[in-house]
C-alpha cells in the first residue's frame, strides 16, 4: 500500500503544498484543477473548463488513466450561471457512462479562476 505522487509536466505545477495527484491501491486523487492562463489571456467559461479538462487529462495519462477510469468528479464554480457551459463542455469529456459528480457554486477559487475541477479514477 505504497502511494505514488504523480506529477505532469504537461500541467500546471500546484501552486501549494500539494501534489497534482497521489495513486494508491489502483486509485487515482487528482487536486483541483485550474485554468490561469486561459482567464488571464481572456477566454471565456468554455475555454477555461476545456483547459482545466485538458489538466486532469494530462494528469491520468501520466498515471497511466484516461477519462473512462474516472469514477467521481467534484466542480466548483464562481458562478452557477454558467453550468450550462460547463456542462457542454464536461459532456464531450464524459460522454459514455459519466463518472458521479457535484457542482458546488463558491464565493471565491484560487487565483480568482471561475471554474475548478478534482478528480477520482480507479482501475
Amino acid at each position: 500500500m505504497t502511494k505514488k505522487i504523480i506529477l505532469s509536466e504537461s500541467a500546471p505545477a500546484a501552486i501549494g503544498p500539494y501534489s497534482q495527484a497521489v495513486a494508491i491501491n489502483g486509485a487515482l486523487y487528482v487536486s483541483g484543477q485550474i485554468a490561469i492562463s486561459v482567464l488571464e489571456a481572456g477566454g471565456d467559461i468554455e475555454a477555461e473548463t476545456h483547459q482545466v479538462l485538458k489538466n486532469i487529462g494530462y494528469i491520468l495519462q501520466e498515471a497511466g488513466y484516461d477519462y473512462a477510469d474516472v469514477v467521481k468528479c467534484s466542480i466548483f464554480v464562481k458562478d452557477m450561471n454558467h453550468f450550462a457551459e460547463i456542462n457542454q463542455v464536461y459532456a464531450q469529456y464524459f460522454s459514455v457512462n459519466p463518472p458521479a459528480r457535484e457542482t458546488v457554486e463558491v464565493a471565491r477559487l484560487p487565483k480568482d479562476v471561475r471554474v475548478e475541477i478534482s478528480c477520482i479514477a480507479h482501475k
